[in-house]
C-alpha cells in the first residue's frame, strides 16, 4: 500500500475542505456566542410538554425591548435562548410571560449572564496556553528523537498537522454557521482545545514508529521507511480512535440534544482529522521536507515538456 505516493492528493483533499469553510467564515465573521461577547442565556423546560412557538418568544422580547433574541429548541418542551444581557427584572418578567403564554409551568435549567471581558480574558488564555504547548511539543519531540538526522523536524511537521486539524475544526465553522447556526461558545473552546490534544498524541505514535524502524531498516529509502512505518500504526490508530471515541462521539452527536450537538460533532470531525492527519498530513511532510520536493515543484512542467 503506498499512502505516500499519493501525498499530493490529500493535501489536496484537504485543502478542498478547508479553503471555503475558511472563506465562509471570513465573509460572515466569527460566531461568537454570549459565552465571548456578553448576553444572557436561558435554558427553560415547559411542564406541559410542548414548548411556545418562536414568534410567541420573539415577540415577548420585543415587549421587553430586546431585539436579538436566538431561539433553538431541544427536543419538544425545552429552548435554549441566548440575546444581549438582561438585568434579572427583565429576566423574571420574561420567564413570567412565558409562562403565562404558555399556560405551561417553567422550569429553569439554565440562567446565565456573561461579561464580555470574561470571555476575552478566557480566549486570551486559551491561545497563550496552545502556543506554550506547541513550543513544548517541538522541543520535548526534538529531545526524544534527538538520536535521528534533523530531529527538529518531526517536531515541526507535528505542530504544522495539529494546525491542519485547527483549520479543519474552523472550516466545520464556517460550514455550521452556514447551514445550522452554530456559535463558538465555551464548549466549542474544550472542543477545540481537546482535538489539538489528541492531534498531538496521533502523531508521535507514528512518529515513534519511524523511528524505531530507522534503527531496523538503516539503508531503506526514508520514503519507503516512511511508508513502511504509516502501515504497520494504521490497523492501531482506525481501531483506536474509532472503538474509544468516535462511535461514542457519533452516538452524543445524533440523541445528545442541541446543547450538546456542536459540541459532540467538532470533537467528532475534529478527532477523525487527527488520526487523518497522522496518517496523510504529518509523516507525508517529513518525507516532503526530507527530499526537499519544494524545488521541484514549479519546474516540473518545464521539465515535462523539455
Amino acid at each position: 500500500m503506498n499512502i505516500l505516493g499519493k501525498r499530493y492528493l490529500f493535501f489536496a483533499l484537504s485543502l478542498l475542505i478547508i479553503i471555503p469553510g475558511l472563506v465562509i467564515l471570513f465573509v460572515k465573521g466569527m460566531p461568537l456566542s454570549i459565552d465571548f461577547k456578553g448576553g444572557t442565556l436561558l435554558e427553560l423546560e415547559f411542564s406541559s410538554g410542548k414548548a411556545p412557538s418562536s414568534e410567541m418568544v420573539k415577540s415577548i422580547y420585543d415587549n421587553a425591548g430586546v431585539v436579538d433574541v436566538q431561539i433553538q429548541q431541544s427536543g419538544s418542551n425545552v429552548l435554549v435562548l441566548r440575546s444581549s444581557a438582561l438585568s434579572s427584572e427583565i429576566e423574571n418578567s420574561i420567564i413570567t410571560e412565558l409562562k403565562a403564554q404558555s399556560q405551561s409551568d417553567i422550569i429553569t435549567h439554565k440562567a446565565d449572564t456573561v461579561s464580555p471581558s470574561i470571555g476575552q480574558g478566557v480566549t486570551q488564555r486559551a491561545i497563550q496556553a496552545v502556543l506554550l504547548a506547541a513550543l513544548a511539543v517541538v522541543i520535548y519531540i526534538t529531545f526524544v528523537f534527538r538520536g535521528l538526522p534533523h530531529a527538529f523536524r518531526y517536531g515541526i511537521c507535528a505542530i504544522t498537522a495539529m494546525a491542519h486539524d485547527v483549520l479543519i475544526v474552523l472550516a466545520l465553522t464556517g460550514y455550521g454557521t452556514l447551514f445550522f447556526g452554530w456559535q463558538v461558545d465555551s464548549l466549542y473552546l474544550t472542543a477545540l482545545l481537546t482535538v489539538i490534544g489528541f492531534s498531538v498524541q496521533d502523531k508521535i505514535v507514528v512518529f515513534d514508529r519511524i523511528r524505531e524502524n530507522s534503527a531496523i531498516y538503516r539503508k531503506l529509502d526514508f520514503e519507503k521507511l516512511a511508508n513502511h512505518s504509516i502501515i504497520q500504526t494504521l490497523q492501531r490508530s482506525i481501531n483506536t480512535q474509532l472503538m474509544t471515541s468516535e462511535f461514542f462521539l457519533l452516538a452524543l452527536a445524533l440523541f445528545g440534544g442541541v446543547t450538546l450537538r456542536e459540541f459532540a460533532v467538532i470533537l467528532l470531525v475534529g478527532l477523525l482529522s487527527g488520526t487523518y492527519s497522522s496518517i496523510f498530513i504529518a509523516a507525508p511532510l517529513l518525507v516532503v521536507w526530507e527530499k526537499k520536493e519544494w524545488q521541484t515543484w514549479f519546474h516540473r512542467g518545464t521539465a515535462s515538456q523539455a
